[in-house]
């Protein structure tokens, strides 16, 4: 199955619309531009032949391929989001296509110094001889996730027209907002009528992922005391200072930089601070939430020792789920695993099973009632200009819904 051509013609089409999602925001979806996709991707799907198109009010595209085959069997979900993470400019994105990358430098931006190899990004080495995708140098280039719409959706024209080939009822769902953490949010999973589902968000060819990080997030806020410097002995608290040493007192071995695999860490992400106030964002993360309510209790310590060093400044330190590590509810239902590492053994490849770290639309579908493990789409350095996608390995990733639609059938 070659249909790279078509998933390149359409990962290009939708990396061109800015669809960036906004954390501040406090409408759903949080940015308006999202629905432009949404409303793109819905006159696709009726025009491929799909059934029951939906873009419902939150910005939700729904829809159905129908079943080749009689009897009651699994309905299956396939879902992707739509947004793109505000970590790195979104706006004006040119692909580039890398043919048959021969391997050595891939020069994404001579101007701006942006250049792609082994070296740097050691995943790449695989990938020798196939056709590599990036973006310009000046933004991302959104294959994180619209590599995962691209190849859902060639994955349903190739089944609509194709109805020889034997699969259960398909649901197609295409999310916003998953990049700041609300994807599911108002997600009906009782209407969308699947028994279990895949999310395509996954990232180097053959991977594919049961396991998420444990996520909460932080606020700290500090209250301090401005008065004149000339006379600030003993009673100006300042809250700039003080908020800066809590976050220099974290431990530099729980660092998103200094962690892997399995290490959990505390990642500080925003901090807006002045004399009177500051405020600091920041993210939680553990595959074991034991270990993670123990960094959070190591950092309500360092809070509390600044609390008696800094006795003028009052301090606040708070925390908020985010989603919880999915296996918790994967594993209760061992066809969904065995049926999906069955359809990448189908497409040639020899599945590997890591944790994510980080988490999916899955994390929370799997506490829903959904279980949803993920998939892989060919690509990595996700988040930023290195950000880099094998059209080779989205076809394999289609090559494998496609042998998860059969096994399911069976």
């Amino acid at each position: 199955m070659q249909l790279k051509t078509e998933l390149y013609r359409r990962l290009e089409r939708y990396v061109k619309v800015d669809t960036q999602s906004d954390e501040r925001s406090g409408t759903f979806p949080s940015t308006h531009r999202q629905l432009v996709l949404a409303r793109m991707l819905a006159d696709e799907l009726r025009a491929v032949g799909a059934k029951k198109v939906r873009l419902d009010r939150y910005g939700y595209v729904t829809a159905e391929v129908p079943a080749t085959v009689k009897g009651r069997k699994p309905v299956i979900g396939l879902l992707a989001h739509m947004d793109t993470a505000p970590a790195a400019p979104g706006k004006g994105v040119k692909p580039q296509l890398h043919r048959a990358w021969k391997g050595g430098d891939i020069v994404i931006s001579r101007r701006l110094g942006v250049v792609l190899n082994v070296r740097g990004c050691p995943e790449l080495a695989a990938h020798k001889g196939e056709d590599i995708v990036t973006a310009s140098g000046d933004t991302l280039l959104g294959a994180d996730d619209k590599a995962g719409l691209a190849i859902i959706m060639t994955a349903a024209e190739y089944l609509l027209k194709h109805p020889e080939v034997p699969h259960g009822t398909l649901k197609i769902g295409f999310t916003p907002d998953e990049e700041v953490g609300r994807g599911v949010e108002h997600f009906d999973v009782k209407a969308f009528g699947a028994d279990a589902a895949y999310t395509v968000d996954g990232d180097v060819t053959g991977t594919v992922e049961e396991e998420t990080f444990n996520a909460d997030g932080l606020t700290l806020k500090v209250a301090g005391k401005s008065v004149h410097p000339g006379s600030a002995k003993n009673a100006m608290a300042n809250a700039a200072r003080v908020a800066a040493e809590i976050v220099a007192s974290w431990p530099e071995n729980l660092l998103p930089e200094t962690t892997e695999g399995r290490e959990g860490f505390v990642m500080f992400t925003d901090i807006a601070a002045e004399t009177e106030k500051a405020e600091v964002s920041g993210i939680v993360r553990d595959h074991d939430l034991k270990k993670l309510k123990a960094m959070e209790r190591q950092l309500e310590a360092i809070v509390a020792a600044a609390r008696l060093k800094h006795p003028l400044a009052k301090i606040e330190l708070s925390f908020k789920e985010q989603y919880r590590n999915m296996k918790a509810v994967i594993s209760r239902r061992p066809e969904v695993m065995s049926n999906l590492l069955a359809a990448v053994r189908a497409a040639g490849l020899t599945p590997e099973i890591k944790p994510v770290r980080g988490g999916t639309d899955g994390s929370r579908l799997s506490f829903m009632g959904l279980p949803t493990p993920n998939v892989f789409t060919g690509g990595y350095n996700y988040h930023g200009r290195y950000e880099w996608v094998s059209l080779d390995g989205m076809n394999k990733s289609l090559e494998v819904l496609i042998n998860l639609a059969r096994k399911w059938a069976e």
